[in-house]
């Protein structure tokens, strides 16, 4: 599994923009790190490492996450401001009881062994990555 360190090593993504996501991680200030939503730790720092590691061209400056967490997932947005380009905003679902039932894993219970994959496949659990278009202001093309 690719680490955050290897991702941020990789990506184009801001200077500022890295040490807040390492300050964020190590549970210190980082004002380009947003949550609208109170969320674990850990299920912010994998979706920052997922759009690191599927966007590494993208100039991240910072970035604003509103989702909702649950016991086996983690769904919502995420608003990436980019420099010199228009913000890129993506829709995600982290659901390592999904990622088990792709992987065929169970538990003694027979239900999808989510602890495992989120052990094995850490970051790596994304059933939903897309982006999402860019919507305009409608504009008033009515006559006078």
């Amino acid at each position: 599994m690719i680490s955050l360190d290897a991702c941020l090593a990789a990506s184009r993504s801001t200077p500022e923009f890295q040490a807040d996501i390492r300050a964020y991680a190590d549970y210190r200030d980082a004002s380009r790190v947003v949550i609208l939503r109170a969320a674990p730790r850990i299920k912010v720092l994998r979706v920052i490492t997922q759009l690191i590691a599927t966007h590494p061209d993208l100039v991240i400056d910072r970035v604003r996450i509103e989702g909702v967490s649950g016991c086996a997932d983690y769904r919502g947005t995420v608003a990436a401001e980019i420099v010199h380009d228009k913000p890129r905003t993506f829709a995600f679902v982290w659901d390592c009881a999904w990622r088990a039932a792709q992987e065929g894993w169970v538990d003694r219970r027979g239900n999808p062994d989510q602890v495992r994959a989120a052990r094995e496949f850490g970051w790596q659990c994304f059933s939903v990555w897309q982006e999402l278009a860019c919507e305009l202001a409608p504009t008033d093309q009515s006559s006078a």
